[in-house]
Formats: structure tokens, sequence, C-alpha cells
């Protein structure tokens, strides 16, 4: 799968400001593509598109470089103490993905430029709980490593987080594009994970994503470049024949990796859930998805901020969990799984 290009770019004026927006502006006006100026980067009224359909997939394809006004970050558990906000959105098109709510009608990818402004922000923050160590997870609202190869702003923080003494990174991705990572200067502070998946999940709800077997390439050379490694299994989905499947996946990553040095391996485990804006929203733009999302067939969970969720029943979650925990413990004895959700 060739690297994120996007079809049209959009600049706010302020964004040109700062030495990563004119540099982003001078390398997409020297490829030829359609560049377009937005008074925001919350505010683009001009996509292509016939319909709102046509408008979505669109707006996949779109790049809005802008200036990140609000700097306090959110909190990210149970991954991270705080989500550090280098971009928003994804070119991805997963059927699951929360993003399909919490982005609603900005599904455009959203990348910002004042990354002195973010950094002095997340110093403030480790500074506030040091001597604790402040984990910060960069891509709560993006997949980051999907888009760096064009922004760089993954590695530079990767690199400020490598010269702090209480600071730690976090990101996942779905994306194979990791070359220009492999040099940063991370001193085992950023733990790089890669998202998987059975082959059930990843042919049905994972377009315009790498296929696994890059996934797993590109984790052999972030372990070989000496980061912490890890997996997120994500969403663990009751497919029919779902244990032959997940086992299946866990013996091929075996597999892979057998003869790769992984001293600090882990696995985060997130079962499927779905809430009912998102089904309805789900519905609309993969009207042909095989996603199963039946309430009655669910438990349902309060969230943050009164927001509920409907996950997998206890006796379904729970049978979940212990077959995963018994694969990941017969393939990886000496991996930590950090938590089930």
């Amino acid at each position: 799968m060739k690297p994120f290009l996007p079809k049209l770019v959009y600049f706010e004026p302020q964004a040109l400001e700062y030495p990563l927006g004119k540099e982003l502006y001078d390398k997409f006006t020297s490829m030829g593509l359609e560049v377009r100026e937005t008074t925001s980067h919350n505010q683009i009224r001009d996509l292509p598109g016939d319909n709102e359909l046509q408008k979505y997939r669109y707006a996949k394809s779109t790049l809005v470089i802008g200036v990140r006004r609000t700097l306090k970050f959110d909190t990210s558990k149970p991954s991270a103490e705080y989500a550090i906000p280098l971009a928003t959105g994804c070119m991805g098109h997963c059927h699951y993905c929360y993003l399909q709510t919490t982005l609603g009608s900005k599904p455009y990818v959203r990348v910002y430029v004042n990354l002195d402004d973010i950094f002095a922000q997340a110093q403030k923050y480790i500074d506030e709980r040091a001597p604790e160590i402040t984990r910060f997870e960069a891509a709560c609202t993006s997949d980051i490593v999907g888009i760096d190869h064009l922004t760089h702003s993954l590695k530079k923080t990767i690199e400020f987080i490598g010269q702090t003494e209480y600071g730690n990174l976090r990101f996942v991705t779905k994306f194979s594009h990791v070359d220009h990572l492999l040099d940063a200067q991370h001193n085992g502070k950023t733990r790089f994970r890669f998202s998987i998946n059975s082959r059930y999940v990843i042919k049905n709800f994972e377009p315009a994503t790498s296929p696994f077997e890059d996934r797993i390439e590109a984790a052999k050379k972030v372990a070989h470049a000496n980061y912490p490694l890890g997996f997120i299994v994500a969403p663990l989905y009751m497919h029919d024949d779902w244990e032959e499947g997940y086992y299946e996946l866990f013996e091929r990553l075996h597999n892979s990796l057998k003869d790769v040095s992984l001293p600090n391996l882990s696995f985060e485990l997130i079962q499927h859930r779905f809430t009912k804006p998102a089904k309805k929203v789900i519905q609309e733009r993969y009207p042909n998805t095989k996603l199963e999302m039946d309430e009655e067939k669910r438990k349902y969970k309060w969230g943050r901020y009164g927001i509920g969720k409907y996950v997998y029943q206890t006796d379904d979650a729970t049978r979940l969990e212990q077959t995963i925990r018994s694969y990941i413990q017969e393939f990886f004895p000496d991996a930590e799984i950090q938590y089930f959700t």
C-alpha cells in the first residue's frame, strides 16, 4: 500500500507563520497538489461531492494544516495520562472506529504546526507530575504514523520526549510507513504499537490500511531500532469462528517475530463497542457493512460525560478476555498484558 497523499490541501493563513507550516506549503505546492485557504481548520465548507457520502469520502483524502489553539490536553486512560494533540482525523476507513462520531461532520485530516507550543504544554504536565512518569498518547484522534511521512511531527515529538526525564510517548498505527522514524533519538521513552486483528476483521472492516503482513514487517523494523514494542488487539470481535481466527492471528504473529528480540513486549485488549449515534453514522457511511451492532445482544455501559456504549454481555466479554489471554500466554509468555477493556 502506498503512503497517504492528499487529493486536496487547505491551509489556515496563520499556519504559514510557523516553520512547519511554511515547509508543508512549499512541499505541497511543489508537488502540484491543489492547495486552498481556509479561515479555520474547524470550518471546511467547500469540499467536493454531490451528497454527504461523497463529501465524507473526499474529506478522508483531504489534509488541513492549522494551528492548535486549545492547549489543554485531554486525558487518555487507560493507556496514558494525556493525549498529545498532533493531528485529528484519519485517512483509514475502519468501519468500527469511534472517530466516526467523535469527529462528526469534520472527518478530514488536520495537522497542527505550532509544535513548540504543544511541546511547552507537555513539559508543563511533566513538571507537574514529576518525579512520576507522565505518559502521552499521540494517536487518540488520528493514526499519526499514517501522515508522518509528510509532516515529521511525530518524529519531532519522539525526539522531544526522548530528551525529557519523566516523559513517555505512546501511539498506535495500522500503517507500515515507518522508515523515517527508525533513526529518531527515542532513548527508549516511546512505545511503538501496532493494531492487529483476525483476518476476518481486517478484511471486512479495515479498508485503506496497511495489510497485516506489512504491519508486522514494520514492527520488526521498529524492534530492531530498539523501540519498546506493543500490539493493540482492537476491536476484539466475536465473528463466526472467532476462537480459531484469533488463535491463527497469534500463531502468525509468533512465527513472524520468533527471531526478533522483544524484551518489553506489551499487549492491550479492547472489546468491540459502539454507541447509538455511532451505529447510525456507520450504517450511513458504510451501508453494506457486516459489522454486528445489535443492541439486544449487548450490555449497556455508562461512559464519561454520561455517554453510554454497547459492549459484549458479561459472560461473552469474560470468555473473550480469557481466550485471548490464553493465546498470548501460549505464544508470548513473557509479554505484559496491560489491560482488557
